[in-house]
């Protein structure tokens, strides 16, 4: 039996490229890779060759004979993408480009660069490792990451829920290569405080800044801000020992819990809060939320979307990973009524949706996945603390898209966590799309008025938005080192035709 790619998929793509017979996909090369849920083994040309096993860092990867129970659904979901005569992928097509003989593989190559360079980066979340990887590839190269905590890697750490084990090993891949003799972290270093953006740049010959989105979205509502009204990520960083939140307090006497958002934050944040404590507590989570969590009166957590369920925020993977991993999850099989798939993920999706829907739910606590509502107001209770939610309902459309009704619904709550997206922030002396809350930029070039800006190249979250996992970051930091290699190596020409003038300008001076 081929193998697998399971829910613990970080979508770096180091497995594209070490299969010798191109059967996973969707590859960097092809235009689906940046909004892909996962990657997918074709099973008709795996070879069994094991490859792709020692190159995911996540260990994703398994033999289909040594599947657990909770991974055995992942051997449809990846065939589903490749099958043409399954009964869901007969309404979608498949690509027979995905069969190509050989991956493509873009070999590693020398910078015509004859100097010592030092480049900072600023962050140590995955676009900033990522980043350092593919610069520490070339010997004349060393790095120097400022990160602001007292702990490195970000996301990687402090947002990736405890119990998902395998996707935090990534960390070990990063410790590689933080390790390297020409990487160096600083840490507990706030740039802007205790050393600015211009001494970075006096210090490098370029800077990558690799800050990530740092706020949430705001929930535009009446009372968003009263007392028991928390950010989905406030609780993660919670949760996740993160040092922005350690005197954060949690108040779980409340026997509901109401998610505005469906994402897979949500679901994870749904999922702890109804998890047995004593399986948390062999995992990496705070040993304060632990205790909290063991007296905690919660329930129910209601996740609620302001869309369809074709359009729900979650992935495939998060989904499934939920349901086979034990928790008690339901489904009103009204708010699947008139969905229909436009792709074999979704179909997937809206399949595990409706076996939700079909199931009697058993005793203890449990989670309530709620579509088309649109969140209206918070209630508050006469003390000034949230009570309730109230939602406008939606009806869905043929073609997926939802129009407002005449209806409301109040779910009953003393505790409401938004979880509607991230949001980057400005820095200061850098140019910043305050519409997308993203640094403008080409190819990881920082652009100030449709200018590059000189030295500086911009990574992650606050380049692209929020979007993706933490393996998608490896492509995006690619693409941004490609174009800062393609500038030194630049430099490099146009200090040689100085220097060919009798100039005794050295090139970092020349640069600037």
């Amino acid at each position: 039996m081929p193998h697998v790619v399971t829910q613990a998929c970080c979508g770096d793509a180091s497995c594209v490229y070490a299969c010798p017979v191109n059967c996973i996909h969707p590859t960097p090369e092809e235009p689906d890779f940046g909004t892909s849920e996962m990657l997918y083994i074709d099973p008709a040309t795996c070879v069994d060759c094991g490859a792709c096993v020692s190159a995911c860092p996540v260990g994703a990867i398994v033999p289909g004979h040594r599947l657990t129970d909770e991974q055995k659904r992942f051997a449809e979901v990846n065939a589903l993408q490749f099958t043409p005569d399954s009964a869901a992928a007969a309404r979608f097509p498949v690509d027979p480009a995905r069969r190509l003989p050989l991956a493509p593989i873009d070999k590693p190559r020398g910078i015509d660069v004859d100097e010592p360079i030092s480049i900072g980066i600023v962050g140590s979340g995955p676009s900033a490792m990522y980043a350092a990887d593919e610069l520490l590839r070339h010997p004349q190269i060393s790095v120097t990451i400022y990160e602001r905590l007292r702990r490195p890697f970000g996301l990687a750490r402090y947002g990736v829920a405890p119990d998902h084990t395998a996707t935090r090993t990534v960390m070990r891949l990063f410790d590689d290569i933080a390790r390297h003799s020409r990487c160096d972290i600083r840490l507990g270093t706030t740039v802007g405080r205790d050393i600015t953006l211009d001494d970075l740049r006096t210090r490098h010959r370029a800077v990558i800044w690799a800050g990530g989105a740092a706020s949430d979205r705001r929930l535009d509502i009446d009372n968003a801000s009263a007392p028991g009204v928390l950010s989905a990520t406030s609780l993660v960083g919670w949760y996740n020992d993160h040092p922005d939140y350690d005197h954060l307090t949690v108040d779980l006497s409340t026997s509901r819990a109401v998610i505005v958002g469906n994402g897979n934050v949500a679901l994870d944040v749904a999922r702890i809060l109804t998890a047995d404590p004593e399986k948390l507590a062999a995992t990496t989570i705070s040993r304060h939320a632990l205790t909290a969590l063991r007296t905690s009166a919660v329930r129910e957590v209601v996740v609620v979307g302001r869309r369809g369920p074709t359009a729900a925020a979650f992935t495939l993977p998060e989904l499934i990973g939920l349901v086979d991993g034990g928790a008690n999850v339901v489904v009103d099989p009204v708010d699947l009524a008139g969905a229909h798939a436009e792709d074999p993920t979704t179909a997937a999706k809206l399949d595990v949706l409706a076996e939700l829907a079909s199931r009697t739910p058993y005793d203890g606590p449990r989670i309530r996945l709620a579509f088309g509502r649109s969140p209206r107001s918070v209630v508050l209770e006469a003390t000034g603390r949230a009570a309730a939610v109230t939602f406008d309902r939606n009806r869905l459309r043929p073609d997926g898209s939802i129009e407002p009704t005449d209806e409301t619904e109040t779910i009953d709550t003393g505790l409401v966590l938004t979880s509607i997206g991230y949001r980057g922030l400005a820095v200061d002396g850098l140019p910043y799309d305050a519409a997308r809350g993203v640094i403008p930029h080409d190819a990881g070039r920082v652009l100030r008025d449709g200018t590059p800006v000189a030295g500086m190249y911009v990574t992650g979250w606050i380049k692209r938005g929020p979007s993706g996992f933490i393996g998608t970051n490896k492509t995006d930091s690619a693409e941004t080192v490609a174009s800062l290699l393609a500038d030194l190596e630049a430099g490099q020409r146009t200090a040689h035709r100085h220097r060919r003038r009798g100039s005794l300008v050295p090139l970092g001076r020349s640069r600037h």
